[in-house]
This record gives C-alpha cells, sequence and structure tokens, in this order.
C-alpha cells in the first residue's frame, strides 16, 4: 500500500480560500483524501482489511505519515499565505484611496496643458546649457527653447504657446531636455511631474493613480505638497 501525492503548485490570489483545491488534494491508494481526517479514516479502513499475509510494514507506514503531514502543512502555509496578500492588497488600496485630492510630485516628463498653464520640475546635477523641447500626444514639435541652468531645483512653466504666438488646446504634453555641461559632455536632467490625484484604479495590482491623465504606482511618488508657484525659467516663455 503506498500513498502518492498531487502536485501543490498553489498561486497567491485577492481572496482566501479555506476549501482545498484539486491540485492541493492527496491520494491513498488512488482515492482521494482532502484533508487530514478523510486520510486517517481511509488509512484505518485499508489497515482493518488489509491481508494478514502481507501486512503493511512499519516503516513504509510511517514514511508515508510523515509524507502526508509535508503536505498537509505545505496547504496549510499556501492557505496563510492567500490570507496575507489579501490584507496586504487591502491595505494598498486603502493607502491609495488616500492620495485622492492630494497633489503629489511623481517622476515623469508628460504633464497636463491646463487653461494656459503647465509646469514640469528638473533638478539639474551641474550647470548646463539645456534645450527643452515640448512635443504633443502625437510627438509632434511645439516648442523649443534653449537656456543656461544651474543646480538645484527648479521649474518649467509654459503658458501653451509655441514659437509663433499660437495658442495650443488643453492636453497632455511632453517635456524633453537635452543638455551640455562646460566640457560639452551630456549631462542628464531628469524631469518630474507634480499634480492632482482625481482617481485611483483599484481594478489593478498595485493600483494606479491617474495623474493629469496619466496613470502611476504608489511607489512613483517622491513627494506630497501644496502646489508651488515656482518659476525659475519663466522668462524664455
Amino acid at each position: 500500500m503506498t500513498i502518492s501525492t498531487l502536485a501543490t503548485t498553489t498561486t497567491p490570489t485577492s481572496s482566501a480560500s479555506s476549501t482545498v483545491s484539486n491540485s492541493d488534494q492527496i491520494k491513498l491508494n488512488n482515492q482521494i483524501a482532502g484533508n487530514f481526517t478523510t486520510f486517517l479514516t481511509l488509512l484505518t479502513t485499508q489497515l482493518q482489511n488489509q491481508s494478514p499475509l502481507d501486512p503493511l510494514d512499519t516503516n513504509q507506514f510511517t514514511q508515508q505519515l510523515v509524507q502526508f503531514a509535508s503536505v498537509e502543512q505545505q496547504i496549510n502555509m499556501n492557505t496563510q499565505l492567500q490570507t496575507l496578500v489579501s490584507l496586504q492588497q487591502t491595505a494598498q488600496n486603502s493607502q491609495a484611496l488616500g492620495f485622492v485630492g492630494k497633489t503629489v510630485t511623481v517622476n515623469g516628463s508628460t504633464a497636463p496643458l491646463t487653461n494656459g498653464q503647465a509646469q514640469w520640475t528638473f533638478n539639474p546635477p551641474s550647470p548646463a546649457t539645456a534645450t527643452f523641447t515640448v512635443t504633443d500626444s502625437t510627438g509632434q514639435t511645439v516648442l523649443t527653447k534653449t537656456g543656461t541652468v544651474q543646480p538645484g531645483p527648479q521649474s518649467f512653466n509654459w503658458n501653451g504657446l509655441d514659437s509663433s504666438g499660437r495658442q495650443w488646446a488643453d492636453g497632455n504634453y511632453t517635456l524633453t531636455i537635452t543638455a551640455v555641461g562646460a566640457n560639452r559632455q551630456s549631462v542628464a536632467i531628469p524631469t518630474t511631474v507634480t499634480g492632482m490625484v482625481s482617481s485611483v484604479d483599484l481594478t489593478q495590482s498595485p493600483p494606479l493613480l491617474s495623474i493629469g491623465g496619466q496613470t502611476y504606482t504608489l511607489n512613483q511618488i517622491l513627494s506630497v505638497q501644496q502646489p508651488t508657484s515656482s518659476s525659475a525659467l519663466a522668462s524664455l516663455f
């Protein structure tokens, strides 16, 4: 008489379940034993009906019990992990909902133009000559300006006008900064975007925050603050 175990691969889900799935069941001589009590009932019945001329070996019996105990422990562990995942997702959703209506700063290069105003922030690591290029959602270049930047946090404000004085419609626009230092070597200047969290998509894992029509995860938030009106490069426009 032998005990065989089925595969016990379990993928954590958003909710814990106390029901043992088919992949987490155990077979005793091709009979399904979904839990420890059922297993012991089957085992006891088969021991009572075993052949006196060919009884079960004691070592084999002990090995089979140890084998089942190991699988049963794994099933219980999987259930506990499912519960932990569910609690973690609930906490994450609650945290995401707490950002709705708040102004946050995230790593990004796309900002909304609203009522003729768009803003990006950046922090050059060293003095450089920088070219600022604004493009629309189709990739068309809207504006190109060049200026000298110094180290430290500062903002890039755009009033929605291109070089010919045309007013562009409200929408999402992307800022790209290419810069060179005094030694003519390239200087990387990443941008950040500040905006209000308008909604949260809880159907995604992790939840997605909507900021200016773009979506971001919680780990992309750099800071939470009140809107500022600094305009270090306002003279460019």
